[in-house]
């Protein structure tokens, strides 16, 4: 597993042809302001297609590459019957064959987005990874490896995550991925470390209010492979998603600001940060489902699992002092407001 190439293309930019038009151009202008403004734009056109700009090797530091406090419960395992999906294996130090192989090469690769403001994106003024899913990471790193910094990031649109992990190219996913049964069988997770739901973003000034029948006739982007794919696929409202899917979820709030859609189902968590970016756009009625996140490994690798378990047994250890909670208040507390604690992590039992 090369830490040196990549082996997946990142996300595209935005469709073509479709900010040519100068009226075009002119609306998307005025609605780019605040963090998200014109600087925001630029660089989320730059991360769209694929402008990346590596962090430094030396000195310890990261790499980016890129491809393309609740008591615990159990949860009595079952071969067969997806109840619980987010219940994951007892935490564990103890190495194991793949925890070793991390250890021979001395570098951590990591699956993680580049371009979810307070998540994982690159901060423009300092050009490096920053956000809650990137403290995790180093986290990782360091229980593992005895260094924060010794991870090579590599930045994978939604819809590669599962492949990404599938085919070596990397160790971990930690990019807002929501646990399920789907997903449950093509790949092992660790215990929920956030809870989130989906949700409608959309313009302050749109009619749209919410996953419901105002959706009907809209242009509605999605991103491939996301858990939003799926529910508008299972009940659209009448809304046209399928000719508005993108391969990176940030592709969507380019696409509304530009005016080429209507509204965006994402995760609330994302959401909130994209809004924060923009002050035109706003989250529509409520979350309609709950969704867990949980840190992606490859199906199998039991010996990660366990010790990423063990990483967020002490990172969420310490109550309102613990890491978590003084990531949560960094990253995520000016959009998320009124979180008192992390989720608390369910353990399979047999």
């Amino acid at each position: 597993m090369s830490g040196a190439k990549s082996s997946a293309d990142p996300a595209r930019a935005a469709a073509p042809g479709t900010s040519t038009g100068t009226g075009r151009a002119r609306r998307a202008a005025r609605r780019l302001r605040g963090w998200g403004g014109v600087a925001g734009m630029a660089l989320a056109l730059a991360v769209a297609a694929g402008a990346l700009i590596p962090l430094s090797r030396h000195g310890g530091q990261a790499t980016l590459v890129s491809v393309g406090p609740a008591a615990a419960r159990g949860v009595p395992a079952k071969a067969d019957d997806c109840v619980d999906p987010e219940a994951s294996l007892p935490p564990s130090n103890a190495d194991g064959p793949n925890i070793d192989a991390i250890k021979r090469r001395g570098k951590l690769i990591a699956g993680v987005d580049q371009n979810s403001f307070r998540w994982g994106y690159r901060n423009p003024t300092t050009r490096t990874l920053e956000g809650f899913d990137i403290d995790l990471v180093k986290a990782i790193a360091k229980n593992i490896l005895g260094d924060e910094n010794a991870v090579i990031y590599r930045a994978i649109p939604t819809s590669q995550r599962i492949p990404a992990l599938q085919n070596g190219t990397v160790d971990v996913v930690v990019r807002t991925m929501t646990v399920n049964c789907k997903r449950v069988k093509q790949a092992s997770f660790s215990t929920a470390y956030f809870e989130a739901g989906q949700q409608v973003l959309a313009p302050k000034s749109s009619a749209i209010t919410g996953f419901d029948d105002s959706l009907k006739g809209k242009r509605v982007c999605v991103a491939a492979g996301s858990t939003a794919f799926d529910a508008l696929k299972a009940a659209s409202h009448g809304a046209d998603y399928q000719d508005f899917t993108v391969p990176n979820q940030l592709d969507c709030l380019v696409r509304l600001q530009q005016n080429l859609v209507d509204a965006v189902v994402t995760d609330n968590a994302l959401a909130a940060g994209q809004a924060a970016q923009d002050p035109a756009v706003q989250l529509k009625g409520s979350p309609f489902t709950t969704e867990y996140y949980g840190v992606a490994v490859k199906l199998g690798n039991t010996d990660v699992v366990r010790r990423v378990n063990q990483v967020l047994v002490d990172y969420r250890d310490g109550g309102d002092n613990s890491a978590w909670m003084k990531a949560y208040r960094q990253w995520l507390a000016a959009d998320l407001p009124g979180i008192k604690s992390p989720p608390a992590p369910k353990y399979r039992t047999g």
